[in-house]
């Protein structure tokens, strides 16, 4: 199992990144990497320089199963690549469709699912009205820890931000999302508080409830 790779980027063609990876002795070998449409994006102006990807290793299918050719996806995260397997779940969304539907940063596509945005579902890549249905019905409910916040996006989009209760910024930063939503705040409107909370803070040590006071300050000065 190759969980991850560092080396050069030699290309990016149609979704296909190849890595060379040099080894002590100086000789050197060049993978195969898929990538999301969003990461393949991220990645363009980065050719001839130095990449890290978290990788997932598959068997791909062709020709009704007379031909099994191994591959790897790559992905800017650990968060990015748990998402992507939490996606191929959907009815009808392998491996490929999902890369080349993924044309939005996890975050993003997480929170469409969220909020049931079942029209910019609509505007991925071989994403059609019923298939964005079948994606906010399989999973919603089991996506909200890969909502990004803005202050995680703001920070370089390919950091693992965390899980809730880890005690890490970014938790603290989901676990207070949950309470505004559960308080019947809007979810982008608490994205944009909760940004603003954490830039005042000042990278301050702040508990959840801390986070929150501080959003409901922020409110009532507007």
């Amino acid at each position: 199992m190759i969980a991850g790779i560092e080396g050069v980027l030699e290309s990016i063609e149609e979704g296909v990144a190849l890595v060379r990876v040099q080894g002590p002795d100086g000789s050197a070998l060049t993978y195969e990497i898929l990538l999301p449409a969003y990461t393949a994006a991220r990645l363009d102006g980065s050719i001839g320089q130095p990449v890290g990807l978290v990788t997932m290793y598959f068997i791909e299918s062709q020709a009704q199963g007379a031909t099994m050719t191994p591959r790897l996806a790559g992905f800017l995260s650990r968060q990015d690549r748990r998402f992507f397997e939490l996606f191929t779940t959907c009815k009808g969304i392998g491996n490929r469709r999902a890369l080349r539907a993924m044309t939005v940063d996890v975050g993003r596509l997480a929170g469409a699912i969220a909020d049931r945005d079942v029209a910019l579902l609509q505007t991925l890549p071989e994403i059609g009205r019923r298939t964005a249905e079948t994606i906010v019905v399989t999973l919603r409910g089991k996506v909200d820890r890969f909502v990004s916040l803005e202050a995680g996006d703001s920070r370089g989009g390919a950091a693992d931000l965390g899980e809730p209760g880890d005690g890490s910024q970014g938790g603290k930063a989901r676990e207070a999302l949950g309470v505004l939503l559960e308080l019947g705040e809007n979810r982008a409107q608490a994205q944009v508080w909760i940004d603003q909370a954490l830039r005042d803070q000042d990278g301050g040590e702040g508990d959840v409830q801390q986070i929150v006071a501080e959003v409901y300050r922020i409110k009532a000065q507007r």
